[in-house]
């Protein structure tokens, strides 16, 4: 049975009272490290929600893809349209199509170097890492150097960090983060990736 209008609206107002505790608890204002990690599909994609929320606030932007580099993508197409974003893809593809290891672990590097300088600059106002994650699993990068190097940046700096397989140190260290799980994927249905969905 439906609420009558006045049982909605004492609900609601115990509602706003418990949010309106919790926002007036939360006074720190500082830069924050965001971690999407999971199976589910989502996590680039949410990143670059930010990016672009970050734009609509006249903030500078950085983005390094630390895989993805084989082939375009909508998300390079259009933020690179922006001044106010330093772009950069970095990766050479998925690693089970490159296959070469010592390559995949030079090209983390370089972009590693890429990324940690925009870590050590105070006018970038966002740094979102895509597929960092990957890197990280599969150790083409030290992740104590990651640490270290968020642990440092400008105090009002925001990461976002993507990518499967966040390892356990990262999650605890990162201030918020969410699992994207796997229910249902169109892929699994024979559907192949197109343009404005996965590219």
């Amino acid at each position: 049975m439906a609420d009558t209008p006045e049982q909605h609206r004492a609900r609601m107002a115990r509602k706003k009272a418990v949010v309106d505790a919790g926002i007036a608890q939360a006074t720190i204002e500082r830069g924050v490290v965001i971690v999407n990690t999971g199976n589910g599909k989502g996590k680039s994609t949410a990143g670059f929600g930010m990016v672009a929320r970050a734009l609509g606030h006249g903030m500078r932007v950085g983005v390094v893809q630390f895989i993805k580099g084989s082939f375009s993508t909508g998300e390079e197409a259009f933020f690179r349209r922006f001044p106010e974003v330093s772009y950069h893809v970095m990766g050479e593809g998925f690693t089970w199509e490159t296959q070469d290891q010592a390559r995949d672990t030079a090209a983390a590097a370089d972009a590693w170097n890429k990324a940690r300088a925009l870590l050590q600059d105070e006018h970038v106002a966002v740094v979102l890492l895509d597929e960092l994650n990957i890197a990280l699993k599969y150790q083409y990068l030290q992740l104590e150097d990651v640490l270290a190097t968020l642990r440092a940046r400008p105090p009002q700096q925001h990461v976002v960090i993507t990518g499967r397989g966040a390892p356990e140190a990262l999650l605890e260290f990162a201030d918020t983060v969410t699992d994207m799980h796997l229910v249902k994927h169109a892929y699994h249905a024979g559907i192949k990736a197109q343009n404005g969905v996965e590219l």
